[in-house]
């Protein structure tokens, strides 16, 4: 599939998948970064990606991230809709700071990575419950 993709500083390669088995691709920092302790903080993967009709974006952070950093992603992952493509609309990974120091993020670094997932848009058939039995609860299997 391709799909159009615009870099906001060209110097940057753009995502790139790092084995032949990756399922995401790696999505880069743009820019220096500092988050501070216990804050959020947005970094900008330096790209707008036009997301094809009928897919989502999954932006999530690399499995890595959180052990060598302490950041970690406050919503779990980023939703990028195939609407978010306009001239302003670089992807942004948003990270909070678990540590009790600031944490520095390098240009370059790479931060997080984004899966193409296709979805179905549903139509809602409202109804009555259907079945006598609850389940009790969160989690709960009986």
């Amino acid at each position: 599939m391709r799909v159009r993709i615009s870099r906001v500083d060209r110097s940057l390669p753009l995502p790139e998948y790092h084995s032949p088995g990756a399922a995401a691709f790696d999505l880069y920092s743009r820019t220096d970064v500092t988050v501070e302790s216990q804050d959020f903080g947005r970094v900008p993967s330096n790209v707008i990606v036009c997301v094809p009709e009928g897919y989502v974006l999954i932006v999530a952070l690399r499995s890595s991230t959180p052990q060598r950093t302490g950041l970690v992603s406050p919503n779990g992952i980023g939703v990028i809709d195939s609407d978010y493509c306009g001239p302003d609309d670089e992807i942004k990974i948003l990270v909070y700071n678990t540590k009790d120091e600031k944490v520095e993020i390098r240009r370059g670094d790479r931060l997080a990575q984004g899966l193409l997932v296709p979805v179905d848009r549903v139509q809602w058939e409202e109804a009555i419950p259907t079945s006598d039995r609850s389940r009790g609860g969160f989690g709960s299997t009986g």
